[in-house]
């Protein structure tokens, strides 16, 4: 396994993965370029990948995170938290995930020690042209969640 940075040039190489986690190439646009991203690898495949901000004031914040779906529920996802837990610790005093309120992604971030934060009303229905649905649930408010470094 190994976590390799991707640089600037090639980080729309990895766009069929970030779309699993964010359905819109618009608002991946919106940070892929300001943000720093990482990949996990195993035997030639991308397994996982992460795009993480600076949000000012020693805040860290996960924009982006997938797994491919033939890797799903093996740990790489977790894997790929604590690895960007590791990089950043030091240099930021809190890691943050936004989500929408998803009985899938909730559980994951708290697993990992994530702890829920504040919600931003609407988000998902004020920023999509259409309806997010994951596990059954229309996503309607964005669900932060937070981690001290």
């Amino acid at each position: 396994m190994t976590f390799l940075k991707i640089d600037t040039s090639e980080k729309k190489n990895y766009l069929d993965l970030l779309l699993i986690a964010d359905e819109s190439e618009k608002m991946i646009d919106l940070y892929l370029s300001r943000g720093d991203m990482y990949a996990l690898e195993e035997d030639g495949k991308t397994l996982c990948v992460c795009v993480v901000t600076d949000e000012g004031e020693g805040m860290l914040e996960i924009k982006n995170i997938a797994v491919s779906p033939e890797a799903q529920g093996r740990g790489y996802g977790r894997r790929m938290i604590e690895y960007v837990e590791e990089q950043y610790r030091g240099k930021y005093s809190c890691l943050q995930v936004g989500t929408g309120d998803s009985p899938l992604t909730i559980p994951f971030y708290e697993k990992c020690g994530f702890v829920r934060s504040h919600v931003i009303p609407n988000f998902f229905t004020d920023n999509y042209d259409h309806p997010i649905v994951e596990c059954g649930v229309t996503l309607v408010d964005m669900v932060y969640l937070r981690k001290d470094l």
